[in-house]
């Protein structure tokens, strides 16, 4: 008998084949049966008219700490997510060296400042009592809802042998030796390999670049040659050039990381915008460079635009223009005080469209800010509107008017800037782009930068646009690019199609109505903290490893997710010269 009959769905494999009307019959966690199925089952479907597809892979999360009190990886499950990889950015919360017990302290600052999660949450949602990494994902273990696997992240294992060293110190060589010792180690417990970042806008909690920034490049190849000792590995990498362009000595570095460790490097995250356009050749050019090389180098691209909102009360990407940390890291009244200084907001805007800001250039038109959150009498009626309109009515121009909407608000006001890249050109540009054999969907920052955006709804609302909307690629292509694909790059076993003998990690939608509602403001973390969330619309159900997580939209309660461990769930997956 089986456990569980989907009868009549439109089955999309995931394989990019055509979708045929199919019953499929799961057993002990397996699909096991696909096309007319008369076995009987304990629980029967009918899915006549709906899309059963493979869960959703998305390949770069930070649910490393939101699992311990959120099983469910929601919202992303709620929007058919089945599988989460974590530990990205070189940020993980293992291992822990039991002999300083301040480091969980500062993992949790760290990961506040620059991943943007609740320290309320980090210290009162997970119980923090691992020490190597083997014990973080034993921790998790028997109690998620999806399926999830994790990189060791490179400043978790420089803090642990160096201390506070890690910021600013390089490793002896007995440090060194040390520091492969406990990599190995969290490989061989199933870590997924390494991740690392060289990012300018990744600081720690006391607003110092990360340990993992004081890296020199032989340590970084130390590191990656150590990933191919283990199978089923990968590495995961961000640079200061991810948000732009890359230097030349960045694509060096990369194509010397997966060269040397033989596996697939994967980056966040791809910007694509037609008035940039030497931007996606640019960033092609490394993977290019690598297959010369022997190795791979992936490019992670969202399929939809995710807006971050911006504050002048908390920190943001406005911070990271050069000369504005100063300002906007100033007590609140004095901070006030100085935005309201004609001359700092004239210089402040000069350093915001200079040469130095960079990618960071974009953030400085103030009139195509939308107020979004007000919180004072003054600001009643501006929620919705755009800057500019409200600057012209005030004959202010429109930094000025923007600064005058938060000083009432005593900086709490939420800002939300308008997409430069939502052009019919842009579109095009991002559907030529997603066809490059080392360019995969991905990169939502799930789990991160809750109160400031909510990337996990791709999923739904990319399906939305292939059947609805834009229709850039078609159905099955669209599927294949959310999990064969994902599941292909990181050697996922048995994961990513259905296929008979394949974990039954299943989503059925209805594809009139598959779509993702708009991001808004709740207050569900551990001591009320605020992130976004976003309503799935449409998803009927979702199955991890056969169980049914997912009815109709809601959650089931079910906690049936794996963590996936290295070797044994993933295969090694060879780069190609």
């Amino acid at each position: 008998m089986l456990d569980q009959l989907i009868k009549g769905a439109t089955v999309v494999d995931g394989t990019g084949a055509e979708a045929r009307v199919a019953d499929v019959g799961i057993r002990d966690g397996r699909i096991v049966a696909i096309g007319s199925v008369d076995e009987p089952a304990r629980t029967t479907v009918e899915a006549e008219g709906q899309i059963l597809a493979p869960g959703f892979v998305d390949p770069h999360t930070h649910y490393d700490a939101q699992l311990f009190w959120d099983p469910y990886a929601t919202p992303s499950m709620n929007h058919g997510v089945t599988t989460v990889a974590g530990g990205n950015c070189g940020f993980t919360l293992a291992p822990l060296n039991p002999a300083r017990p301040d480091d969980a302290d500062y993992t949790r600052r760290m990961m506040s400042r620059v991943e943007g999660m609740s320290l309320i949450a980090l210290e009162e949602g997970a119980p923090w009592n691992w020490n190597s990494f083997g014990d973080y994902l034993d921790a998790l273990e028997g109690r998620i809802a999806v399926n999830a696997g994790f990189m060791a992240g490179h400043c978790a294992l420089r803090r642990h042998v160096m201390g506070p060293d890690a910021v600013g110190g390089q490793p002896t060589e007995q440090q060194m030796e040390e520091m492969l010792r406990l990599f190995h180690a969290a490989m061989d417990a199933g870590a997924w390999g390494l991740s690392t970042t060289q990012s300018s806008s990744h600081s720690d909690g006391d607003g110092k670049p990360v340990a993992s920034r004081h890296a020199k490049p032989e340590e970084l190849i130390a590191l990656s040659k150590a990933v191919a000792e283990h199978e089923g590995t990968q590495l995961e990498a961000i640079v200061a050039g991810c948000l732009d362009q890359f230097a030349d000595e960045e694509i060096d570095l990369f194509v010397e990381m997966t060269a040397a460790a033989g596996r697939p490097l994967n980056w966040n995250v791809l910007t694509i915008d037609a008035a940039v356009p030497e931007r996606v050749p640019r960033q092609l050019l490394a993977s290019e460079r690598a297959r010369k090389a022997g190795g791979r180098i992936v490019a992670l691209t969202m399929p939809i635009l995710v807006p971050m909102n911006m504050s002048l009360g908390t920190f943001c990407a406005l911070n990271l223009i050069p000369g504005w940390g100063d300002i906007l890291g100033l007590p609140v009244p004095e901070r006030i005080a100085k935005l309201r200084d004609a001359s700092v907001r004239e210089e402040m805007l000069k350093r915001a469209n200079s040469k130095e800001a960079g990618v960071f250039r974009r953030l400085a038109n103030f009139g195509r800010y939308v107020i979004g959150d007000t919180f004072s009498e003054a600001n009643e009626g501006l929620q919705g509107r755009v800057v500019r309109d409200i600057a012209a009515e005030r004959g202010q121009d429109a930094f000025e008017c923007l600064v005058e909407i938060c000083a009432n608000d005593d900086l709490r006001t939420v800002l939300w800037p308008m997409p430069t890249d939502n052009d019919p050109d842009s579109w095009d540009l991002r559907r030529q782009t997603w066809q490059h054999e080392d360019v995969m969907l991905g990169g939502s920052d799930a789990g991160a930068h809750l109160d400031r955006m909510c990337g996990a709804p791709y999923t739904t609302r990319f399906l939305g646009d292939c059947l609805r909307g834009r229709k850039l690629v078609g159905l099955e292509a669209a599927v294949k690019m959310l999990t064969d694909d994902p599941a292909q790059l990181f050697g996922l076993r048995e994961r990513g199609r259905i296929a008979e003998g394949y974990h039954a990690d299943l989503v059925l939608f209805d594809p009139d109505r598959i779509d993702a509602g708009q991001a808004r403001l709740v207050h569900d973390l551990p001591g009320d903290s605020p992130r976004l969330d976003s309503e799935a619309v449409g998803i009927t159900g979702v199955w991890v490893n056969g169980i049914r997580t997912i009815r109709d939209d809601e959650v089931t309660g079910a906690i049936p997710g794996k963590v996936l461990r290295s070797g044994r769930d993933t295969r090694t997956v060879a780069t190609k010269a």
